[in-house]
Order: structure tokens, then sequence, then C-alpha cells
């Protein structure tokens, strides 16, 4: 429970270390958001390489996804992803009901633009670890509204066998030919 509580704090800590420390121009065009995700694009590799080093090696995409979804974010959140989509041609949705790093956030429209500073270490932590895992990644995340447990993270992966857009593809809705299914991994 302590280092939980550690892990939070020292999260929230960078978050506001990153945006202190930047000039007005940096936090305009979106410096601070990358800096944080590169940070977590570093961690995320090491934490594959050394969660992997005992691991039989994967034999698919999918494999490596569920990895993520159980072992790995068991791992760093203390709990597993709630649900993995995939349509099966390299795009994958995680969704975690109950995102730590976003509970402790008030609910309310006003902190729903500050959600994306939290989610960027995260999203670089996925990306890191799928390119340690030898998948190059474009990984998005989504709130719908605070707090976050109300409606849940929703983290978009495209692999490059199949990039589009995340934002033309739709979280609830794709077309026709890329329809989502439900994996019950978790």
């Amino acid at each position: 429970m302590a280092d939980e509580a550690l892990f939070l704090l020292l999260h929230n800590e960078m978050v506001s270390g990153v945006y202190k420390s930047a000039e007005q121009g940096e936090v305009e065009n979106g410096r601070c958001i990358t800096k944080l995700e590169n940070m977590g694009f570093r961690v995320g590799q090491g934490l594959i390489e050394r969660f992997t080093k005992d691991t039989a090696r994967f034999k698919d995409e999918l494999d490596i996804m569920k990895f993520i979804c159980k072992d790995f974010w068991t791992t760093v959140f203390k709990k597993q992803i709630d649900n993995l989509r995939t349509n099966h041609q390299g795009i994958y949705v995680l969704q975690d009901n109950k995102f730590r790093l976003l509970t402790q956030m008030s609910a309310g429209k006003q902190y729903l633009e500050h959600a994306s500073k939290y989610l960027a270490f995260t999203c670089g932590l996925i990306r890191g670890g799928l390119s340690n895992l030898g998948i190059k990644s474009i990984v998005t995340a989504e709130v719908s509204s605070m707090p976050a447990w109300a409606e849940g993270l929703i983290i978009g992966l495209v692999t490059p066998t199949f990039i589009e857009p995340i934002s033309s593809v739709g979280w609830g809705q794709c077309s026709s030919s890329r329809s989502l299914t439900s994996s019950s991994i978790c």
C-alpha cells in the first residue's frame, strides 16, 4: 500500500515539475506532454526488459497484448486491464475502469482538460514496453468524464501493420471491415 502511494505522489510531482520548469511556449506547443511521454517510454523499455527476461518468447501480437494487460499492468498499477478489444488488424483498445493515476482528481469538465498531462507518462510506458518487444505503435488515451473511474480510461494502440489515425476510427464504432471484438482475457 505504501509503495502505491509513493508511486502516485511521484507521478503527480513529476507532472507538476515538468510543467513548472517549462516556459510558456513549451506548454502551448505540447512539449511538456512529449517530455512526460518520453520519460514513460524509457521506463517502459526498462520494465519490459526486466519482466520478460525469464518469459518464453511470445508467438504473436495478441500474446504480447495479453501480457501487457495481465502481467505488465498488474505489476505497475496493481490490477489487470478490465477490457481488451481488437479488430485483429493491428488496433487494440485497452480499458481500465478505475485508473489509479486519475482517481484522485475531482469531477468536473474543468479537470477533463488536464487529464492528458496525467496520461502522457502512461502512454509512453506502454509504447516503450511494446517497442522493446518489437512492436512500434501509436498510443493514445481518452477519458470521457471525470473522475476517471466513472467511465474508465481507454487506451488505443495502432501497430504498423495497420496505421490509421485513432480519431477517425472511434472507440465505440468502427467501419464494418474493422469492427472491434471483445477478448475476455481479464
